[in-house]
């Protein structure tokens, strides 16, 4: 799935829109529309954009640039001539001054530079710039004909980059060792343009004479094709027409399959292919399965299926990630799968349209206006960390003192974590009541509370929290305090000699038992398989074992459980584990909640926004039970442990706690993702965290943290058996005689809590920010 898809424009940060933006590309602007041109489209509807294209010799004796503009489109391609027979030193200094002689004519004295290709690093290297990024759209060193120091200036290019974007999962998945701010852009789809293909279209004159069923190919056509299957699929399927639209590139014409069903159409422009998709039955994707095709993620796949064409396609890596589970979309290696295949997507094609429902529904989270929109946020975030290198002081609270007592309150808010937060700021704002917030703790923000360490590396003190929500009502009210990051929490778990995705998903399985599953149908069949029904679930080992079967619960689960709850799965209600999160396609993405992000500058800056109003009193380091007798509010909000509140008056609630192990290494990058789980009760710690991850932070130093479940300490999770349950019931009876208090733990405040004399607070304020359960997904 798209980033863009769990990002939208409310949580965008507001853009520098004078900044211009050099684009570098190997691609001219007007030879294939292809993401270049989509994205940069765009770009220039707020600022300045200029294509810089690869040199072209000229007979002149000097070195000279062309400036060219096209209809539809603010970007101008710059074009550099460059004499020929210059060596390549000679041409190198050509190319940089023609650079700065053009930002001298735009003005531009830092601009954003936005590189497609490496090898244009070398003469833009030395420019001042808002931020560097690298949109990694193929892996060129693969292609035919690649520069011999692709590689060398590629490692130049990302050591420089402030952001690293990449054409899909795959390459994604090869390359995030190399940058800790990276992610995964698969190809997008202008939807509405390709849907006019289902429409009743006049079919363009050259391919309308063509007779029977017609299969189509467009792009350029290279040596990623797999020429000798499309020759032996013509001649296994005489009776079908294959139709190739696109330029001829680094492969001579000569060695084109020939044969009296196979027709060349030559280039198209990207207005015109609607109207000859319009006339095909079945689209095709018969890429040969080479080091150039590796990890493409082709753009045709979301274009034909808008077109409302079932696809046949080699078993192309982010093809069969992505689209392997996508009703129409047929996969097959060898020439007489493919042959069948395309005689499978013909039945389809001609029984109605009923298929494309569940095709819509997943081309609408992959728009090009939506991974825009991400990639926008993400550059902007690049220039705002240059702008602002060093991250501002954080405000201090006072504790308490005489100042601060001598006024009267209308609440007073125990914990200034995000329940008392929120109460606070919503008390303040609409209610126009004054609040006194106290928290025990030196700081503000609760368990979410981050803070640059020693080295300037943002961490999380109490361990990994992860914005996510399907709510966009919390997501626009956070807005007023911070501008956001894209994230997706991605998490692995160390199994054996494996890292393995969790939740289990597809993946999972076929790398713990060397297993081939290929779709959802086999995945869910093989785990059906494992399963082990019990006559009665009681426990939370109950649960997974009837669902997942001994062996996937005892290599994610039980080991796990033991360390975090320091209770074996037999000891715990059968609540804890009452869904056991599998997945039976590839999503590895730990949440699947629309509006997954980060605060652009931490939480701590955010609830400091949130809590900087006149209505509002801070008091940090100062415990309730100091200040409780002071009347100093006619109404009490406690966000704390109940049993606390009530003295302990009839015992203390058990809790699991964490400890937190920080530290720093003098390495840019230790994990592939954020949180490394360690099932193993071999190993002490239940997790490791590598903050890099969450924040996109650039450093050449790494922090990460080991965390260890304890008995006591901080309350962090109640522990969830019988008897703990009916002793908070107890405290929760106490709780309802108290008109003068509300009690509050963790996020129940925010759920349905309307004081009769406050303002209600948003239902879904329990979505706000989350730590992955220790149980429910190890």
């Amino acid at each position: 799935m798209n980033l863009s898809s769990s990002f939208s424009q409310a949580a965008r940060p507001v853009s520098a829109h004078n900044t211009p933006l050099i684009c570098f590309s190997h691609l001219r602007w007007d030879f294939v529309l292809q993401r270049p041109q989509h994205l940069m489209d765009r770009f220039a509807k707020d600022r300045q954009v200029f294509f810089f294209e690869e040199f072209i010799p000229t007979d002149h004796h000097l070195a000279y640039l062309e400036i060219h503009s096209f209809e539809g489109t603010a970007v101008k391609a710059v074009r550099p001539r460059v004499p020929h027979g210059w060596s390549e030193g000679d041409r190198e200094r050509a190319l940089r001054k023609l650079l700065d002689d053009l930002l001298g004519l735009c003005g531009a004295t830092r601009p954003i530079l936005w590189f497609y290709t490496p090898m244009m690093y070398d003469f833009a290297s030395h420019v001042d710039a808002s931020a560097v990024i690298y949109d990694c759209m193929d892996e060129l060193a693969n292609f035919k004909f690649a520069p011999p120091r692709l590689k060398e200036t590629e490692a130049a290019l990302i050591g420089r980059a402030d952001a690293v974007f990449t054409g899909g999962h795959s390459l994604y998945e090869a390359k995030r060792h190399l940058h800790a701010n990276i992610h995964p852009f698969p190809s997008s789809v202008d939807a509405s343009h390709f849907q006019t293909a289902r429409l009743t279209c006049e079919e363009p004159s050259d391919q309308r004479t063509i007779s029977g069923s017609k299969l189509g190919y467009y792009g350029v056509i290279d040596e990623r094709l797999d020429l000798a299957l499309i020759d032996a699929v013509a001649k296994a399927r005489p009776n079908l027409s294959f139709i190739f639209i696109g330029p001829i590139s680094k492969i001579s014409p000569d060695d084109l399959p020939k044969a009296p069903n196979i027709h060349y159409l030559g280039q198209k422009k990207y207005a015109e292919l609607p109207a000859y998709l319009s006339g095909w039955d079945v689209a095709l994707m018969p890429f040969a399965l080479n080091e150039a095709t590796k990890f493409i993620s082709p753009t045709k796949t979301p274009e034909y299926l808008a077109a409302g064409r079932p696809v046949v396609s080699t078993p192309i890596a982010d093809v069969v990630r992505h689209y392997g589970d996508v009703g129409g979309v047929f996969l097959a290696g060898d020439a007489d799968d493919f042959a069948a295949a395309c005689e499978s997507a013909l039945t389809l094609k001609r029984s109605g349209t009923d298929w494309l429902a569940s095709v819509d529904t997943m081309l609408a989270g992959s728009s090009w206006d939506e991974t825009f929109l991400a990639m926008n946020a993400l550059m902007d975030e690049a220039v705002t960390r240059r702008i602002v290198p060093e991250p501002p002081p954080k405000r201090s609270y006072p504790r308490r003192s005489g100042a601060a007592f001598s006024l009267a309150y209308d609440y007073l808010i125990v914990g200034a974590g995000f329940a008392g937060s929120v109460l606070a700021e919503r008390l303040a704002s609409d209610g126009n009541k004054r609040v006194l917030l106290c928290d025990r703790r030196p700081h503000i923000a609760g368990n979410a509370y981050d803070f640059h360490n020693a080295d300037g590396i943002l961490v999380h003190r109490y361990g990994p929290h992860i914005f996510h929500t399907n709510s966009e009502v919390v997501l626009n009210y956070l807005s007023r305090f911070t501008d956001w990051r894209p994230y997706e929490h991605r998490v692995l778990a160390h199994v054996g000699d494996h890292l393995l995705p969790v939740p289990i998903n597809r993946t999972t399985l076929n790398a713990l038992y060397g297993l081939d599953l290929k779709d959802e149908a086999e995945a869910a069949l093989f785990l059906a398989s494992r399963a082990e029904p019990c006559r009665a679930i009681v426990t939370s080992k109950d649960v997974v074992v009837s669902q997942i079967g001994s062996h996937l619960y005892r290599a994610f689960f039980e080991g796990y459980t033991r360390k975090q709850w320091g209770l074996d799965p037999t000891q715990l209600d059968k609540s804890v584990t009452a869904r056991v999160p599998t997945r039976t396609n590839t999503d590895d993405r730990y949440f699947l909640d629309t509006y997954q992000a980060m605060p652009l500058h931490g939480y701590t800056e955010m609830f400091e926004k949130m809590l900087d109003h006149e209505n509002i009193t801070v008091l940090t380091g100062t415990e309730y039970a100091d200040i409780h007798r002071d009347s100093l509010a006619a109404h009490t909000i406690f966000t704390g442990p109940i049993d606390e509140y009530f003295g302990y008056r009839f015992g203390r609630l058990p809790y699991r706690s964490l400890k937190f192990q920080h530290e720093t290494h003098d390495i840019s990058r230790m994990q592939p993702v954020a949180v490394v789980n360690y099932p193993s009760e071999a190993v002490p710690y239940t997790r490791v965290t590598e903050y890099k991850h969450l924040t996109g932070q650039i450093h050449p130093k790494t922090s990460i943290s080991y965390e260890f479940a304890c008995a006591d300490g901080d309350p962090y999770y109640p522990i969830p058996r019988p008897e703990n349950q009916a002793l908070y019931k107890q405290y929760e009876a106490l709780a309802r005689e108290r008109a003068d208090c509300s009690y509050a733990q963790g996020f129940a405040v925010c759920r349905r809590r309307r004081h009769s004399t406050g303002p209600a607070v948003a239902d879904d304020c329990q979505d706000l920010v989350g730590r992955p359960h220790p149980l429910a997904v190890p």
